[in-house]
């Protein structure tokens, strides 16, 4: 699984070597009464804490296989670009995410938190009307000099749909 280079999305490849898309659960919702709400609730909020929702859900649709998931939240021209460049299309994360298919939750947040403490990463939200820009960084570089990823969604019918990310190797400049 990586969770992020993607996130890394930030590393959104951990283990098989596919881009995950995750900055995953570093989602802290402020609020108590947002932190009782259901996920699906939390994810149809037009707020930062609702594309981050989003976006942990993805992860976890990810490393569980949950492809009808993936295929309603990725709109159909979604592209994700590695580090090299490399442009993958919503059906190659699809195809990715099936092979995972029937690993149980409790298995995919134990090798995402795994993760997420071997490489530590922030998360940065910019939200303007129906966009929100989710960067994923290198805590120790920060927010403006050490993005590894970033997600873009956008706002549709209700729900946070993922169209385009981009991952770097900060490490390498």
């Amino acid at each position: 699984m990586a969770i992020h280079d993607r996130h890394s999305r930030i590393i959104r490849r951990a283990g098989t070597g596919l881009m995950l898309t995750a900055a995953l659960c570093a989602l802290s919702l402020s609020g108590r009464a947002q932190d009782a709400m259901p996920a699906a609730a939390v994810e149809a909020q037009k707020t930062e804490a609702g594309a981050i929702a989003v976006d942990n859900h993805w992860s976890l649709a990810e490393m569980t296989g949950d492809t009808a998931y993936l295929q309603q939240m990725l709109l159909p021209e979604y592209r994700s670009v590695n580090a090299d460049g490399k442009a993958y299309s919503k059906d190659r994360i699809v195809a990715g995410a099936a092979k995972r298919s029937g690993t149980d939750l409790a298995t995919a947040k134990s090798k995402i938190d795994a993760y997420k403490k071997a490489h530590p990463y922030g998360t940065s939200v910019v939200l303007r009307g129906d966009v929100a820009i989710l960067s994923f960084y290198d805590p120790a570089r920060g927010a403006q000099k050490g993005v590894k990823s970033s997600d873009i969604f956008v706002y549709v019918d209700g729900q946070w749909h993922a169209m385009y990310s981009q991952h770097g190797d900060v490490d390498k400049g």
